[in-house]
């Protein structure tokens, strides 16, 4: 059986998406929407086989695809995907999804009344290192965890001409920092520790040149004790040779071991008491974006739709990762401490 997919969006990010549907079997890429006939020329260059349409409308002339994977700004996604309720069986969303927790809510709710599964495309927790720290967290090498760290260092937010190259919709977001990149962390250490119970935030703009904040701390903890920090700034970069490989560092501390991820994709264990680690071998491939997340994350999709495999990121449960966020934002202007308990239960 082969998954008809269409696509909407052909930016930046859009091409990885187009490279890994591409490359994933049992799925025909039918076509691509873009309204920017800019784009559409780029994408002809770079893909002379590809079906390209100026809008929605024309890429559904011959027939809803089975699978719909709409990537533009949240902006324009409810819009988009709104009418397509009911006639699209399976709508993958890029994040961030939806302007709003209220805009979101709203169209998860109207697509689990349609009959359409809908999707968030949110691949950080397919980084192949976390799937990797998951197994080992999972088989007890580090004894229960106390500690986590990750240190968001990509060093591409300087200078006034910062994001204009890629993605300069980043310049007029009025909340940056934890809508846009923070949000891949909370459903990182939601999908590794599972639900947090409170979440403080301290948030700043270190790029005058932006509008809105792209540094900041979170410290989110656990029933257990555990506490995770996200520490971030995107103007200042780390040790890597493509400091967008894992955009950072991570260090997680159990009783038993201490694991840690560099920006070269490398794992390394420490043993409790010992002076060296030892490195975690795992399967890795520096392919596209993220160790190739974006294939991953759609070859999973397929795999659920194919083999009914348990399906992660569906919008009602991505939901919570925007309850936290705006929690974070919450936290930030009142300067305290946040519960999520009573959001857990919603």
């Amino acid at each position: 059986m082969s998954l008809k997919v269409g696509m909407i969006g052909g930016g930046y990010f859009g091409r990885f998406h187009i490279n890994a549907w591409r490359r994933i079997e049992n799925t025909e890429l039918i076509g691509v929407a873009d309204l920017s006939e800019t784009r559409r020329g780029e994408l002809s260059a770079l893909y002379p086989d590809l079906v390209l349409h100026p809008d929605i409308h024309a890429l559904l002339a011959a027939g809803p695809p089975d699978i719909l994977d709409v990537a533009v700004p949240p902006a324009h996604q409810a819009d988009l995907i709104r009418p397509l309720l009911g006639r699209i069986r399976t709508i993958i969303c890029q994040k961030p999804f939806c302007r709003s927790l209220t805009e979101a809510e709203d169209l998860t709710r109207a697509a689990e009344q349609a009959g359409t599964t809908l999707i968030v495309h949110e691949n950080f927790r397919f980084m192949p290192w976390y799937r990797a720290i998951r197994d080992e967290i999972d088989n007890g090498r580090l004894g229960a965890v106390r500690q986590a760290c990750f240190r968001l260092r990509p060093g591409d937010g300087g200078g006034a001409d910062a994001y204009l190259s890629r993605q300069p919709y980043f310049r007029d977001m009025e909340r940056f920092l934890v809508h846009e990149t923070g949000i891949h962390w909370i459903d990182v250490f939601r999908f590794l520790f599972g639900e947090p119970e409170t979440i403080y935030a301290d948030l700043w703009r270190a790029n005058p040149a932006i509008k809105g904040e792209d540094a900041g701390l979170m410290i989110l903890s656990w029933p257990n004790g555990l506490r995770a920090t996200l520490d971030a700034n995107r103007t200042l970069d780390h040790a890597a040779e493509n400091h967008r490989l894992t955009m950072g560092e991570f260090t997680l501390e159990g009783e038993n071991a201490t694991i840690t991820l560099d920006g070269h994709g490398q794992l390394a264990c420490r043993s409790r008491g010992a002076t060296g680690s030892v490195e975690i071998p795992y399967d890795l491939e520096d392919r596209d974006f993220g160790g190739d997340c974006v294939f991953r994350f759609q070859q999973h999709v397929i795999s659920h739709l194919l083999s009914d495999t348990p399906l992660e990121t569906l919008a009602k449960d991505y939901l919570q990762n925007i309850r936290i966020e705006e929690s974070a934002y919450r936290s930030a202007e009142q300067r305290q401490q946040i519960s999520l308990q009573k959001q857990n239960h919603r």
